[in-house]
């Protein structure tokens, strides 16, 4: 099963590392990188999306709201929230995000996250 992902990071460097990551996996389509979230809504809509990676602290509106926006859609993608400030965290848990990465990630982290996210899928069409 492939998993479609987008990535939304204001900082270019962490998108760079992030698409780097992605772009060295098997089975995992980037379909698009963002460094502005408002427009992630509307891709969403249009595009079969899987999993959202988003950075938190963001200058037009936070991965946070985004979550909840994207969560507000008929077939919401699980959404990984990342962010350095570890109290973000009870913040994701409390959206009912997939999942948190504290940074700095590691392709370990993100790897991890996309290995649960395929077996929780797998486990469904069981």
């Amino acid at each position: 099963m492939a998993v479609n992902v987008v990535a939304v990071d204001n900082a270019p460097e962490l998108l760079e590392k992030i698409e780097g990551i992605f772009r060295n996996m098997d089975g995992v389509n980037l379909l698009k990188t963002f460094e502005e979230a408002v427009a992630v809504v509307e891709f969403v809509k249009e595009n079969p999306v899987d999993m959202v990676f988003t950075d938190i602290v963001m200058p037009d509106i936070s991965g946070i709201s985004l979550a909840k926006e994207l969560h507000k859609l008929g077939n919401a993608p699980a959404v990984v929230l990342m962010s350095s400030i570890p109290g973000f965290s009870l913040e994701a848990w409390k959206i009912q995000a997939y999942g948190f990465i504290e940074k700095p990630y590691t392709k370990h982290d993100i790897v991890k996250m996309i290995e649960r996210y395929r077996s929780e899928a797998d486990q469904k069409e069981i």
